[in-house]
């Protein structure tokens, strides 16, 4: 795997991955009393140092590009802003934790409606009891797009995630959701500027997103993400 890990979004293409990053599907398992339990790893994809991965959501041959976006006459413009999170984000402040929000980023996850909700849980927190920290620290640091994060004394609690790019595949509707990006990897403009470089992002791969690069669940509403049979081929 080289150290050049990189995602160039193409003017309306695909995104461009070099640096042979890990490829697999990732499912969320719904959990039994609402909201989601877990990440499952599915089927993990040969990949070469450079491919390139549908960014329209028309492509017949997922996860990858097919030259479709040309025919459905894709623009995929950029409208994220490119505020750092630490400027951006809402805090909610408990006893022992922050909770940090930035909510365009929201894809829908939903690690974070367990127990109450990760807001009330990270408000609630106190010394005697420590599960809600726990807890709280569980459901955001699960949070797909990093729209959610922890700071406890100052610092950011983050999982050590290696670079890898999971298709995600959301089991209670049985959809196709975004990029889940992990591990710190490099997103560069189609204007060549970055990104600002985080643990967690989820780009968008449905093609329809408001918030482009970016994830905003509008995949839950696309036709064209339902399953995985194009996926598992």
């Amino acid at each position: 795997m080289s150290k050049d890990m990189k995602i160039k979004i193409s003017e309306n293409g695909p995104y461009i991955v070099t640096g042979e990053i890990p490829l697999s599907v990732q499912e969320i398992v719904p959990a039994d009393d609402g909201g989601s339990e877990k990440w499952n790893q599915g089927k993990v994809y040969d990949v070469e140092e450079t491919y390139a991965l549908c960014r329209c959501g028309h492509s017949s041959h997922k996860p990858y590009c097919d030259g479709t976006h040309e025919k459905a006459g894709f623009t995929g413009e950029e409208t994220a802003d490119r505020i750092p999170y630490e400027d951006s984000a809402k805090v909610y402040p408990g006893g022992t934790i922050e909770l940090w929000d930035k909510e365009n980023l929201c894809a829908v996850g939903r690690f974070c409606d367990r127990f109450g909700g990760v807001w009330d849980l990270a408000m609630s927190t106190d010394r005697q009891h420590p599960e809600r920290e726990e807890m709280a620290v569980y459901e955001a640091v699960n949070c797909p797009a990093g729209r959610l994060m922890i700071k406890k004394g100052g610092e950011f609690i983050e999982p050590g995630l290696d670079p890898e790019i999971g298709l995600v595949h959301d089991l209670y509707y049985d959809k196709k959701g975004p990029l889940a990006v992990r591990g710190g990897i490099a997103l560069e403009s189609a204007d060549g500027t970055e990104y600002e470089k985080r643990n967690r992002m989820a780009l968008c791969r449905c093609g329809n997103s408001s918030n482009m690069p970016f994830c905003d669940a509008s995949h839950l509403r696309s036709a064209n993400m339902d399953g995985l049979a194009d996926e598992e081929e």
